[in-house]
């Protein structure tokens, strides 16, 4: 992963940071490397993340995956961290089995995916830390149900993914299911690089050594300067304009396969950063797609944006067909490939000529050993930007707050967040 910030520079873009801004900051930068090294030396809590692809064990997340590797299908069932970086890692890399995550608890379409597909060929991983989690434990109770139902024994067809103790461990136990255990320390949006992001790419076929070495390789570039660090020059500048206005981040994948890596990363940024009323909004979007639509914004609206591209250099190709209309011609003969890296040179250049400020991350290819360094160096990104804005990167507070509400009002016991329901502020417009 290589990143280039000379678009963000105060020479090019309003707001943006100067080359002397930057150097002073790289003093905060040597302060924070360290306070990181201390957490991960001593595996403190959240930093222990930094040391997952020293830690993780893909012969394990094979064994535990191996009496399902014939599946036609694989259903991810999980929430948040603990369905967002195995998603990104089967949605990037081309897999032998069709991945599901139940992500969300919308009757609708669960029911729909859950109809889409051959359960007698679909193997199920159920993702939860404390294994109590409401959503998660909720839709594994409905895919049971329907495996059930169609006449198909679950406990065949199912891997665990949880904590040490909770009810999931006992249903492993008591089912004698293959289970893993969700790392130590380690919150589950930076779990991507353990069995927590890796049992569906297992299944897939993914080569889980290149997605680790790719990772340690992005480790040993942690150092205590943005100026030989490229996941800390990503960090750093980000924080320095969001400190200068650009309150707003929008992650720009010119790669298909990378739109869910985007989403992965807003819930990085979000709950790890939007705490004390700070912290950037990160924004999902994709090259080219978005930027026939929200490009105008981020060109001429609100100077608050900063845009952030990643690119692979090599991908594959596809020739466009040569063609008689005279206002085509152009494009005959040349590739897709081509014309996708015009689009996105013209849109980085767009907004460097509107001095926008807009940071570049490449990538040799879209490919596991190069998606091991991203996703790895976006978490340290993360890890010091939180260090330098001087919030705990690794707590979610406002989430644990909603999650007891929820709790509460289903009867799950007595929490007084559920109250707050019932003190809604009201102004209905109704027909």
């Amino acid at each position: 992963m290589d990143v280039d910030i000379g678009n963000a520079l105060a020479s090019v873009a309003s707001p943006g940071v100067s080359r002397e801004s930057l150097e002073r900051l790289d003093e905060d930068v040597a302060r924070a490397h360290e306070r990181i090294e201390t957490g991960r030396k001593n595996d403190e809590h959240g930093y222990a993340a930094l040391n997952l692809p020293e830690r993780t064990d893909p012969d394990e997340i094979r064994a535990a995956v191996e009496p399902v590797t014939d599946a036609e299908a694989i259903v991810t069932v999980g929430i948040g961290g603990s369905a967002l970086g195995a998603a990104t890692i089967t949605d990037a890399l081309a897999g032998d089995a069709e991945t599901v995550f139940l992500d969300n608890v919308d009757p609708a379409w669960v029911t729909a995916r859950l109809e889409s597909l051959p359960l007698e060929e679909t193997a199920i991983n159920v993702v939860s830390r404390s294994g109590t989690t409401a959503e998660t434990l909720a839709n594994f109770l409905v895919v049971r149900d329907a495996f059930e139902s169609a006449g198909v024994d679950w406990t065949e067809r199912t891997i665990v993914t949880t904590g040490e103790s909770g009810p999931l461990r006992k249903l492993a136990a008591s089912h004698d299911l293959p289970a893993l255990k969700v790392p130590d320390g380690v919150p589950g949006r930076f779990s991507a690089l353990s069995a927590v992001g890796m049992v569906a790419a297992a299944v897939c076929g993914t080569d889980l050594e290149a997605l680790l070495e790719g990772a340690r390789a992005e480790a040993e570039t942690l150092s205590g300067s943005l100026f030989s660090c490229p996941a800390y020059a990503y960090g750093a500048t980000a924080y320095a304009l969001d400190q200068r206005g650009a309150s707003v981040n929008a992650m720009m994948p010119y790669a298909e396969s990378l739109e869910t890596f985007a989403e992965w990363f807003a819930q990085l940024w979000a709950e790890s950063l939007g705490k004390d009323e700070l912290g950037q909004t990160p924004v999902r979007a994709l090259g080219v797609t978005d930027q026939h639509s929200q490009l105008q914004l981020y060109r001429a609206g609100p100077r608050d944006k900063l845009v952030t591209f990643v690119t692979p250099r090599e991908r594959p190709d596809r020739t466009i067909p040569e063609t008689k209309i005279d206002d085509l011609a152009y494009l005959g003969g040349s590739g897709l490939d081509e014309l996708l890296e015009a689009e996105f040179e013209a849109t980085e250049a767009s907004l460097a000529v509107a001095g926008r400020p807009n940071v570049r991350i490449e990538l040799e290819a879209v490919d596991a050993y190069e998606l091991g360094g991203l996703l790895y160096g976006m978490e340290a990104a993360c890890v010091l930007a939180g260090e330098l804005s001087g919030v705990n990167a690794f707590d979610q507070p406002a989430v644990e707050w909603a999650k007891k509400a929820t709790r509460g009002l289903l009867g799950g016991g007595d929490f007084e967040e559920a109250a707050a329901v019932d003190a809604k502020e009201t102004l209905r417009v109704e027909r």
